[in-house]
């Protein structure tokens, strides 16, 4: 049997991690900052979390969400202390998608309209209506199109204002992510986010912030929301969750009402995933993730900006970006094949940075030092003899 073929692969192989190093299987060492697109968030298989499912899988591994699981409450109660979002309620499921298309379908019950707002250049998974609310048309199969998702610019706060006045009855909700990671790194404006809450709230929509990769301490803070003092009725939340292993959700504000059936899972919340999410929450608050990945983050966006081959370098935390000029259209790839360093990118010329949110600051260093090294290797590699 062949693997349906639908990514493009590196030609490497994996086979041991440790903090913010990968090894292949020949034995060299990479630096990742890419972290598996964000979701190494407290370091590869780092040792509290490692315990916590070792322990977990000696007692049960999985039963379904007909008993009662006191680890779910148990991860819901650190949740909220870790977050400051005490007051909101817990649904657990699989994956960032999963996340999101549960949040968009429990604001279309609550306010019983189908209208969505999202906006140009978002991605907010794979699934029916997450794909639907994705701005890539290349991946939204026809039976995913729809009329109810309507995109918007992203940070236009005339146009946002404008579609209330017209279609506010009509609209369930807007989604949102406050740094966009597909889209490139692009950072939402604290002027925007403030007009998209009090709309909401005047004409009776819910406001649903996408974490999945900018949440959960990525930022600086734990919702990167949160830098803009806007509170959401639904984040929606996930790969940094597990540090790698399958866990979403969303925290729901405490207006909103459950209803048996509303929602449903198999998998979500079962014992290992809360175990890992417990660990993941344990080893942020301990070792202080929070403070580390906006100082961190902080140091190395002043170093890239120092760089004047490296263009509108942004971010907050420790999700950056930056833009890549022409000669240097091929930095990514060499980085990987001559530096063993892993980065992301999104199209058509961004790097990403997402490395672990304990990364030390040294590592950091030595990130910088082969980058520069990599610059100017490139710009030789083009320079034409007199």
């Amino acid at each position: 049997m062949k693997l349906f073929d639908v990514y493009p692969l590196n030609n490497i192989t994996i086979e041991r991690a440790e903090g913010s190093y990968v090894w292949d299987a020949s034995g060299s060492r990479y630096l990742d900052l890419y972290g598996g697109h964000a979701v190494i968030s407290i370091g590869h298989t780092h040792p509290h979390w490692v315990r916590r499912i070792e322990e977990q899988l000696h007692r049960i591994a999985f039963y379904s969400n007909s008993v009662k699981i006191p680890l779910q409450q148990q991860l819901a109660d650190k949740l909220g202390e870790v977050s400051g979002k005490s007051d909101y309620q817990l649904f657990l499921c699989n994956s960032g998608a999963e996340a999101n298309e549960n949040a968009l379908k429990l604001a279309s019950f609550h306010t019983g309209r189908r209208k969505i707002v999202a906006f140009s250049k978002a991605f907010h998974g794979r699934t029916s209506l997450a794909v639907a609310a994705t701005d890539n048309p290349a991946i939204v199969a026809p039976v995913n199109e729809t009329g109810n998702i309507v995109f918007l610019p992203y940070n236009d706060e005339a146009a946002l204002a404008d579609w209330f006045a017209a279609h506010g009855a009509e609209t369930a909700a807007v989604i949102i992510e406050a740094i966009q990671g597909v889209g490139g790194i692009t950072v939402a404006t604290d002027a925007f986010l403030q007009t998209i809450r009090p709309l909401c709230t005047k004409h009776g929509a819910l406001l649903i912030a996408d974490e999945v990769q900018c949440g959960y301490g990525r930022s600086g803070r734990f919702f990167c929301l949160d830098t803009a003092g806007v509170d959401a009725d639904i984040y929606s939340m996930a790969k940094g969750m597990g540090n790698g292993f399958p866990v979403g959700g969303i925290l729901i504000a405490p207006h909103i009402t459950p209803k048996h059936g509303m929602l449903g899972t198999t998998f979500g919340g079962n014992q290992l995933a809360c175990a890992a999410a417990l660990a993941v929450l344990e080893v942020m608050e301990q070792e202080q993730l929070m403070q580390a990945a906006d100082e961190t983050g902080n140091w190395l966006m002043s170093e890239l900006r120092t760089l004047p081959q490296l263009e509108n370098v942004r971010g907050k935390g420790l999700m950056i970006g930056f833009d890549l000029p022409p000669q240097l259209k091929t930095l990514r790839s060499t980085l990987l094949t001559q530096y063993r360093i892993f980065t992301g990118e999104a199209k058509p010329a961004v790097v990403r940075l997402l490395p672990a949110l304990n990364l030390p600051r040294e590592v950091a260093a030595d990130f910088l030092q082969s980058l520069r090294a990599a610059i100017a290797q490139l710009e030789a590699s083009q320079t034409i003899p007199n």
